[in-house]
């Protein structure tokens, strides 16, 4: 038996460590977090300090088990969690959940898994640091606070099953505010002229005009100017420049720079990251820091030296700028220098490339460059200048081996033209000279790596919370990411080339977007809902402010309990005031009076979504109601366009002795055939359908849905799901992977596809307890399900499950299915009415039809 136990967060982790050290050690995985507040109650204690009531996850039972049994024979624990406020939390549970005592205990941090540096931690070890957990425990509550008590409120107001987070929702804010100015954005209109201009040796450059004239007259005007007119070169400005690399990596740039360059989520980033880091191949990806060790300076120092020469190495020391960088004290970096290329995993690789390229341009040398201005003039227009730009680049520097990104709101460095050489006074002739009409642009929607930035910069969250917060807001559906085509319209257009001016129109796309942020109509309402009743959950400096103050508590300057109890006051009275006395929010815009029953027509957001109403809910007849298509939101739609909405469900006819029709529902537009449901393709409008369109989607349906084969008696069908082509056969549902020709699978693939499935199937089966009912069968990531009938209980792969019994396979079950005690009923209250709130439009009463 090992004389000493490491205990790290993750198996991969475990894996890597487990080679640095001797037989000594034995390394395993507490699996993240051991113990949390409980998930059914809020699990604070508010009359005692916001004492948490911690307990042991449910999935962490087996593993806690393990952990102590191993721990009571060590002589010596070593807690290696990571060196944040999540990693002391984690070793600080496992200190008290496992009884650990001091004699025996050592906590031991590293910024990379090298075997220098776990030798090191191990040489250096020190005691849980309290305030860092103090830290986390401070997040942890009032996290915990504001959703337990502002979510229900959310139940109550707007509508059921939504949530509220103090960081999610004020990225929700940063959203909706954005598509907010963009809705109420009025382009102007400019006219930009760019010319195209020879030398006498026929070398040409481009120029662009120094002013954009506003109408087109103006831009009319000065064209006839240009024509027949002698240019010259009126100054050429010559200077150097220089360009110098970015920092290395923080969470938030690599989060950033991902997106940019790679398409990655910042969701993925971080998960590719902590494959990478527990692998040994690059250090702790948690960091706000942009600090390097000098054992990094000096090995990457020594790696330019030997891969690029003496002149492209430069020793840089850089300073973080963020306010109370956390404890990681490295930027992100790879953990051997003379590693340039990880051949493994696809996703790793790549992003390996962009941590090891960042970090060694930020050694290098600065980009030298020469920026020249040309400065053209004509004797007809002097007023107004050509002025072409260019850059050449004498040295390359950092250029080398990398440049930074820029987001689309950001001037991006583009092109580095040469441009010819002329003399002041030269004359020139004009090849063409072209006046574009140019609109404005509104600001552009934010993307995942552009609202990072925007949080880090308000001072709103921390490296750790900016994957899950926008992986949340998604998941809630407050946020979805679209994909907008964009629109048509006709520009002017002035040309003028070899003596002629052209007068023409050109068409350009507007408003298109890709991977882009937009808010749904519930993330607005609620946004607007929360903005109005909880102005300082919801105000962007006190969101800073309480990060200032975990960074406070951490430092040990700041008492937790007190930062909680500050807080917490003032925020419960709130919560009790918005649930006695708030208007109920559905966003509701007043759209014009159904000509048809003189009622008023609404959209607003419903039960299950966005819809339009007819009438008033107290109404003696009952309000009409109507479904938005997936591409309409309650915030533009037009009168026209939900009044169309009612000429649905329309009905087809009858095809085959059934009934078609063609309708609306919650997943999109879609035609009935019997008991058969048919979506429309995207983006086909239902109204247009006809029935001999609903007829060949019908066909399409049947020839999809007819058997193409039999096996073992059994029908053999396929379809396209979520996760590609699949077959179907008894009620299995067999993925068709590349290998296979989908569109003519054969008698053999069939089988083999089958047999392989039945296979698997069969190998998945661990036990089966036949008079229980019980089966346990492998799960995903390891794990395993312990299943009967239709309860399902998933267990932590350390569990023993090939030597469980009956009987404790029933106990899981029974543990699971305990019914909670019936609720006693509520008295029936007369309901108060209250008047809905209108942030869009104003509400006005129909007048009523004379009996």
């Amino acid at each position: 038996m090992p004389k000493n136990l490491v205990i790290v967060e993750s198996p991969a982790k475990a894996k890597t460590i487990q080679k640095y050290l001797g037989d000594d050690f034995q390394v395993e995985s507490s699996f993240g977090h051991i113990a949390d507040l409980p998930k059914k109650n809020m699990g604070i204690d508010l009359d005692n300090n916001f004492e948490p009531q911690y307990v042991i996850s449910p999935d962490k039972k087996e593993v806690v088990k393990k952990l102590k049994n191993i721990s009571s024979k060590v002589d010596m624990v070593w807690l290696a969690s990571d060196e944040d406020r999540e990693g002391e939390a984690i070793a600080w549970h496992l200190y008290h959940e496992l009884g650990l005592t001091k004699d025996k205990t050592r906590r031991i941090v590293f910024n990379e898994i090298t075997k220098k540096a776990i030798q090191n931690a191990i040489q250096n070890p020190r005691e849980i640091d309290q305030d860092l957990v103090n830290a986390q425990q401070a997040r942890r509550i009032l996290d915990r606070l504001v959703g337990f008590e502002m979510s229900p409120v959310l139940w109550k107001k707007v509508r059921p099953g939504l949530s509220a987070g103090r960081v999610q929702s004020v990225a929700v804010r940063l959203i909706v505010e954005r598509e907010m100015e963009i809705m109420g954005f009025e382009p102007q209109n400019s006219f930009k002229f760019v010319a195209i201009f020879s030398t006498t040796d026929g070398k040409t450059f481009q120029a662009t005009l120094d002013h954009e004239f506003e109408t087109y007259e103006e831009a009319k005007t000065h064209i006839e100017k240009c024509n027949g007119a002698n240019f010259k070169v009126s100054n050429v400005d010559t200077r150097p420049g220089k360009r110098n690399p970015a920092a290395p990596f923080t969470t938030s740039t690599l989060q950033q720079e991902a997106s940019r360059k790679l398409g990655y989520p910042v969701a993925r980033t971080m998960r590719v990251a902590q494959q990478l880091y527990e692998q040994g191949l690059i250090t702790y990806m948690r960091t706000d820091s942009v600090n390097l060790s000098d054992d990094a300076l000096a090995a990457s120092h020594q790696m330019i030296l030997k891969e690029y020469g003496k002149e492209y190495a430069q020793t840089r020391k850089y300073k973080s700028k963020a306010k109370g960088a956390q404890e990681a004290h490295e930027a992100i970096r790879p953990t051997n220098f003379e590693l340039s290329k990880f051949n493994g995993d696809p996703s790793m690789s790549r992003l390996y490339d962009l941590i090891w390229k960042r970090t060694v341009a930020s050694q290098m040398a600065e980009a030298k460059l020469e920026r020249t201005t040309i400065s053209v003039e004509n004797d007809k227009e002097t007023e107004h200048i050509y002025k072409g730009n260019g850059e050449v680049i004498l040295f390359d520097g950092f250029l080398k081996v990398y440049q930074e990104g820029s987001d689309d709101d950001e001037p991006a460095e583009t092109g580095l033209s040469i441009l010819p050489k002329v003399k002041e006074g030269e004359k020139l002739d004009a090849a063409s000279i072209k006046g574009t009409e140019k609109f404005t642009r509104h600001a552009p929607r934010y993307t995942e790596a552009s609202l990072v930035r925007k949080l880090e910069d308000l001072g709103i969250g921390r490296p750790s919370t900016y994957a899950p917060t926008i992986s949340t807001i998604q998941r809630r559906e407050y946020v979805e990411i679209v994909n907008l085509d964009g629109e048509q319209r006709d520009i002017r257009v002035l040309e003028l080339a070899q003596g002629k001016i052209e007068e023409k129109k050109e068409t350009e796309t507007f408003g298109a977007d890709k991977k882009k942020l937009k808010p749904t109509d519930v993330g607005i309402v609620v946004n607007d809902f929360l903005v109005d009743y909880f102005k300082t959950i919801m105000d962007y400096q006190f969101t800073a402010k309480v990060e200032e103050d975990f960074d406070q508590i951490a430092e040990g300057k700041e008492s937790w309990t007190k930062v909680l109890k500050d807080f917490y006051k003032p925020f419960h009275e709130t919560v009790e005031d918005v649930q006695e006395n708030a208007d109920r929010a559905t966003g509701e815009r007043l759209l014009g009076v159904d000509p048809e029953s003189g009622k008023n027509m609404y959209a607003r957001i419903g039960r299950y979504g966005p819809m339009i109403q007819i009438g008033e809910v107290e109404d003696e007849e009952k309000p009409k109601f109507a479904s938005l298509n997936p591409d309409q939101n309650i915030m533009t739609i037009t009168f026209e366009e939900a009044i169309k909405l009612f000429d649905l469900p329309k009905d087809l006819g009858e095809y085959e002795g059934e009934e078609v029709s063609v309708n609306v529902g919650r997943y999109g537009p879609y035609v009935r055939f019997g008991k058969t449901f048919i979506s429309l393709d995207k983006g086909e409008d239902p109204h247009d359908v006809t029935k001999d369109r609903a007829i060949e989607l019908i066909k399409l349906k049947q020839k999809a849905d007819a058997p193409i084969a039999q096996y073992d008696g059994l029908d053999v069908t396929k379809g396209k799901g979520r996760f590609g082509p699949f077959i179907k056969w008894n009620d299995l549902f067999i993925n068709v992977n590349k290998k296979y020709d989908f569109d003519n699978l054969s008698s053999a693939d069939i089988k083999e596809l089958i047999e392989a499935k039945k296979k698997k199937e069969k190998e998945k089966v661990i036990q089966v307890f036949e008079e229980e009912g019980i089966r346990i069968e492998k799960a995903r990531w390891g794990r395993y399900n312990i299943i009967k009938g239709k309860t399902k209980v998933e267990v932590p792969k350390e569990t023993e499950v090939e030597k469980m019994t009956a009987e404790e396979a029933a106990k899981i079950i029974e543990g699971a299915t305990k019914k909670k005690k019936p609720a006693a009923k509520k008295k029936t209250a007369t309901k108060k009415k209250t008047t809905t709130k209108k942030s869009t439009a104003t509400k006005k009463a129909a007048p009523k039809k004379k009996k």
